[in-house]
């Protein structure tokens, strides 16, 4: 789990490197990224099911290979081209890792108490890998270049591989559900049309023709999903269940969440190698407060979340995110090294608060029957925030002179700090009751 999230996060503080070697422009490196998040975020739910049907520890030990392979492609990588496809196939092998592990967890440990700590720690590690991506990816730059950000997967895949035979037995579900591929496949277009316009618009022009056809494919696929999801009776996303404001709510704060962690992470990048000159590592040491703050809150956020119900520690993660983003909103090429410091630490408070908060809340949102489903949603939830976050910032810095991009990152501190009120306004209209310890675990 810490493989996955830290590939949704790594490449980000190499991306300058990237382009140079590559001889590639922002939009090409917003779709390095962006590629694995898109499929991720896509097929997360399918792959669940593929699992529960054809045997968990089958599907994940699939992963496993498909994501290993495909960062052996991506660290020989000869062109832009190539290492966006290969990231794609990362994304694929990656969607059968994360839903997956958790369900190995929760059938391979029958002890409740035992169960909902292991969960506690798989949510922690994930948050985590995110958070602490950048600073690792700058160390492997400095030391190896960037290709070393993919050579790193390889010798840990082969361990998971064999521990996974030695260890993990193997499980299903006790009904597998149908699969549903009209569903999968409008989900898709609908992510892949969305963020691909917004990766696509400084270049193509908001406005032009290619631009519209883009908004109106996007509507119409989107619209699609919903009617032909309403009337299957086994649907990969159910639309039923956002008529549950707490869930709702839920799954729009996680990829609030998620969008405010990506843009800042992004402009990070952007702004201290191109703006200020700093190295990789230097610039990825930067994001340690971010890192830090998401270790030490994390554990703390599911404390809170066990005591008092979700309320609190979703306060505290709008609050400190907001402050954040208000933080950087003046940015200039001289701001002090401290105050950026600062602003991602308090970035990293905040992201370590929201994460069992929100779970918890969709999960006891709704009937525990679907626990499983709720979860799933939350987690393709995060992917899409993340892949947003990314094609908005990308947005942002295209064709930007250096000495301008400052300057031209305002707006993005600005929606970090306007996903942080939003999480502030979800605390304060979700429910105070406090959660079972099924549904804390679960967090």
């Amino acid at each position: 789990m810490f493989l996955v999230g830290m590939d949704t996060t790594i490449v980000n503080v190499g991306l300058p490197a990237i382009g140079r070697g590559l001889d590639v422009g922002t939009q090409g490196l917003a779709w390095t990224v962006d590629a694995y998040t898109l499929v991720l975020a896509s097929l997360l739910i399918s792959s669940g099911a593929l699992a529960d049907r054809f045997g968990r520890r089958r599907v994940f030990r699939l992963g496993l290979a498909v994501f290993g392979a495909a960062s052996l492609v991506c660290a020989v990588a000869p062109s832009a081209g190539t290492l966006i496809a290969a990231r794609a196939v990362q994304g694929v092998g990656a969607s059968m890792l994360s839903p997956v592990a958790l369900a190995i967890v929760v059938s391979a440990m029958p002890n409740p108490k035992e169960r909902a700590q292991a969960i506690g720690i798989w949510a922690s590690v994930f948050g985590l890998s995110m958070a602490v991506g950048p600073v690792t990816g700058g160390f492997l730059i400095e030391a190896l270049g960037w290709r070393s950000m993919f050579w790193i997967n390889a010798p840990i895949v082969v361990a998971a591989l064999v521990l996974t035979a030695v260890f993990v037995p193997e499980s299903r579900a006790h009904r597998a559900r149908r699969s549903d591929l009209p569903g999968q496949a409008l989900l898709t277009l609908t992510i892949g049309l969305s963020v691909g316009a917004l990766i696509e618009g400084p270049r193509i022009g908001w406005a032009s023709p290619a631009a519209l056809t883009m908004y109106a494919l996007t509507a119409m696929t989107a619209i699609a999903f919903v009617r032909i999801e309403s009337r299957r009776p086994e649907p990969l996303m159910d639309p039923r269940l956002f008529r549950n404001p707490g869930f709702t709510g839920a799954v729009l704060a996680a990829v609030a969440v998620f969008v405010a962690l990506n843009v800042a992470l992004l402009l990070n990048t952007f702004y201290l190698q191109l703006a200020r000159g700093w190295t990789p590592l230097t610039a990825g040491l930067a994001t340690l407060p971010m890192a830090v703050g998401a270790t030490v809150c994390a554990p703390l956020s599911g404390g809170l979340v066990g005591r008092t119900g979700p309320r609190l520690p979703l306060a505290l993660a709008g609050g400190f995110v907001t402050a954040g983003g208000l933080c950087l909103i003046g940015l200039n090429q001289h701001t002090s090294t401290p105050l950026l410091l600062l602003a991602y630490l308090l970035i990293g408070i905040g992201f370590g608060f929201a994460n069992a908060p929100i779970t918890t809340t969709a999960v006891s949102a709704l009937p525990p029957a679907r626990a499983a489903v709720a979860g799933g949603i939350t987690s393709t939830a995060r992917q899409f925030g993340a892949a947003l976050g990314i094609a908005i910032a990308g947005a942002l810095v295209t064709a930007t002179q250096p000495t301008e991009l400052a300057h031209a990152t305002r707006p993005g501190w600005a929606l970090v700090a306007a996903c942080g009120a939003l999480l502030f306004l979800f605390a304060h209209t979700s429910h105070r009751r406090k959660p079972t310890t099924r549904e804390s675990g679960t967090a």
